[in-house]
Formats: C-alpha cells, sequence, structure tokens
C-alpha cells in the first residue's frame, strides 16, 4: 500500500492541459498526497481503492480521471456515475467538478432526495456526462427509467464507510449490480474493513490502493480542549468561543436542539444557522453557503446532516451536546483540521456528562483534562495556546 509522494505539478501526473488550466485560474497550484498518488493510476484505467478522510483532496483524485476518461454520454445515459452518501456531498462535488467538467466539454449534473424530481430528470435527459447522485434518489430515476447504467464507463464509491454507518450499502450494492458494461471503479473511504472491504472484494477488479496518512484529519493533528460547564452559562460559553473564531460549527444531538440553539446564540449576539433534515434544501444550501464563503462565523449541526460536509478554514469544532461515542467525536472534528491545517476542538461537558466523555477519551487515547470554565474566562479567546495545565482564570 502506498503512503509516499514527491513534490509534482498536475501536467507531470498527465492531466489533460485543459483541466490543468482551469485548476490554475482557481489558484489550485500543486496536488494534495491523494491527488498524487492516484490521478495517475486512475487515468491509466486501474481499479483505485484510496484509504483517505474528508478534506484531504479526493474529490480531484477521482474527479479528475473520471473527466479524462469519459466518452460523449448520451441523453439518460451518463458515462460517469458518482455515488456519496449525503445530499450536501453531492452538491459540493457538483461545485467541485462542474467548471473543470465545462474546460472538457462536458457536463456534470447532481441529483439527491428533497429536491424537484422533475428538475433534475430534465437536466439528465438533455445529457450528462456525469452524475453525482445520492443512493436513494439514483434508484427511483433508475426505477422511473429517467437514468440507464448501460453506458457507465467510470464509477466512484466515495465515502464509502459513511455509506456503512448510515446502512446504505444495500442500496449501493443494487446500483452496481445494474451497470451492464465493463468499466472502472474508484472507491474512497475512510476506512478498509468490514463492510466497506467486502464492497471492495466484490466490485473492485485488481485494485491498487492508496493510503494517505499525511494531511489527513486524526485527532493528533488538533487541539482538544475539554470544558465542564454550567447549565446556565453554557450558551454564554459557546457564544465567547464562537466571537473568537472566524468559522465555528457546533454540533448538537437532535434537530429541535439545533433550532433552540440557534435562537439562544442569536440572543447572545452571534450569527448562525442551524442545518438539519427537516429543513429546506434550499435553506440548508443557502447557510452552508453563506458559511463556506465566511458571511455566516457560525454553523449548528446534527451528526447526520453535517456527514461528508467539505468546508475549508473551520477555526473551531464545538461538541455542544456530547458526541454519542469516539466513533462521532472524530467524525465531528474532522470538519477542522483539514488537509494539513490545525484546528481547535472544544467540548462542553455538563457535571453528569463528565464520565461519559472519560470513557470516549479513553478509547481515543487523549489523556487531557476536565476544566471547569465560566462564560467570563478570558482562555476562552484563544483556546489553541490556552496550556492544558493552566487550568481556569
Amino acid at each position: 500500500m502506498t503512503t509516499k509522494h514527491s513534490a509534482t505539478t498536475f501536467e507531470r501526473l498527465g492531466v489533460d492541459p485543459r483541466l490543468a488550466k482551469e485548476l490554475l485560474d482557481q489558484g489550485i497550484l500543486a496536488p494534495f498526497p491523494v491527488q498524487a498518488l492516484t490521478i495517475p493510476d486512475g487515468i491509466a484505467g486501474r481499479d483505485v481503492c484510496g484509504k483517505a478522510k474528508t478534506g484531504s483532496g479526493k474529490t480531484l483524485a477521482f474527479g479528475i480521471p473520471l473527466l479524462m476518461r469519459l466518452g460523449k454520454s448520451h441523453p439518460g445515459r451518463p458515462g460517469g456515475l458518482v455515488l456519496v452518501p449525503t445530499r450536501e456531498l453531492a452538491q459540493q462535488v457538483f461545485e467541485v467538478l462542474q467548471p473543470l467538467a465545462e474546460s472538457v466539454g462536458r457536463r456534470a449534473a447532481a441529483v439527491y432526495g428533497g429536491a424537484d424530481i422533475e428538475a433534475q430528470t430534465k437536466r439528465i435527459a438533455k445529457g450528462s456526462d456525469v452524475v453525482i447522485a445520492t443512493p436513494g434518489r439514483l434508484i427511483d430515476l433508475i426505477e422511473r427509467r429517467d437514468l440507464s447504467m448501460a453506458k457507465v464507463e467510470v464509477l466512484v464509491i466515495d465515502e464509502a464507510d459513511r455509506m456503512a454507518d448510515m446502512g446504505f450499502l444495500p442500496q449501493v450494492e443494487w446500483i452496481l449490480r445494474r451497470v451492464e458494461s465493463a468499466h472502472q471503479t474508484m472507491l474512497f473511504s475512510a476506512t478498509l474493513d468490514g463492510d466497506v472491504n467486502r464492497l471492495v472484494k466484490r466490485h473492485l477488479r485488481d485494485p491498487v490502493f492508496h493510503q494517505v496518512s499525511s494531511a489527513t484529519t486524526t485527532v493528533e493533528s488538533m487541539e482538544h480542549r475539554f470544558l465542564h460547564v454550567h447549565q446556565m452559562d453554557k450558551v454564554k460559553v459557546a457564544a465567547a468561543i464562537a466571537n473568537s473564531a472566524e468559522k465555528t460549527i457546533m454540533f448538537v444531538r437532535t434537530k429541535r436542539g439545533a433550532d433552540r440553539l440557534v435562537l439562544q446564540l442569536q440572543k447572545e449576539g452571534v450569527r448562525a444557522l442551524a442545518i438539519h433534515g427537516d429543513l429546506r434544501q434550499t435553506s440548508r444550501q443557502k447557510a452552508l453557503a453563506d458559511f463556506s464563503q465566511g458571511r455566516l462565523p457560525v454553523l449548528v449541526a446534527t451528526d447526520v446532516a453535517a456527514r461528508g460536509l467539505d468546508i475549508e478554514d473551520v477555526d473551531v469544532v464545538i461538541h455542544y451536546d456530547p458526541p454519542e461515542d469516539h466513533k462521532a467525536y472524530v467524525h465531528r472534528s474532522g470538519r477542522t483540521a483539514r488537509a494539513g491545517d490545525s484546528g481547535v476542538v472544544a467540548t462542553l461537558l455538563l457535571w453528569d456528562q463528565l464520565t461519559e466523555i472519560e470513557r470516549i477519551q479513553k478509547r481515543l487515547g487523549l489523556q487531557m483534562p476536565i476544566v471547569e470554565v465560566f462564560s467570563n474566562d478570558p482562555h476562552l479567546a484563544d483556546l489553541a495556546s490556552w496550556r492544558h495545565d493552566e487550568g481556569a482564570a
């Protein structure tokens, strides 16, 4: 399994000059490690299995070979298919691939639940060379005969581990069984064990494996702070932390909790919006766009809504409600410290949650003190430089 790469350029990897120019115009000068490793094999037509986390740059790692290997597609019969677990990720992948697709005379479309299926059908009927889809919506389109898998040449399965976590692998298997023609498969996942390993063995032919250990998110690449807070002061503590950062994501366990926290933060003068499954897709997309582009400082998210989010330059992740387990802690925390950057993760704990978080710390190997704080503590303005042994002011 490959883990190293050398400094290179997209041109040296064999990338189409039109794609390289579009990347240059976007200010993308050199490939990330996962791109340097996988793009040549992808261009060569090999089945690729990449072990890489969200934020490592894998959209271009599969997107560039995908666009280079496609012939012209027919209406309703795409040559490229990208399966993703969530509608947010579908939209993000589309936004990355669409300008690249246009640069080589191709069209991309994103299809996902929660949006008008008739409008999506019309886009596909016009001729979409690449379709980025969530499994459920893709199955709907196939069963309606609005989309055929007959001409798929390149298939990408992105975030396979999250597909498994969310119970989508039976749907993915159903889709894969309907790919009729010989095709190339590229699969990316943060883990390659269990159900994901079975998927690889069943559907990839002699795959080349690449693992990216640098520039990916691990608990070691973040600054962790565990803060014992008091119920009446909890929102004020969260507001004090957010006021010192440009981009903060706060995680809560429930949709109602997300809406409630947004209102409470607004009372503290903090501009925040929520994303969760009960919101209209347009509302979710606006909140994500405003947050991504720096117009909104705080995003409040439930675990499910935030799966697959790939937002750059998140300074702080706040576990407003503690995560359910150590896996959820890593998934949530992975919204910061992306692609080699640093980030701060703060967990707010009430008195009856201390034992629970100590158990999670032990599973993660994080031996860190839980420090009691109040919202007037000056350390909250700079958690990154707050030494663990200083205690509260």
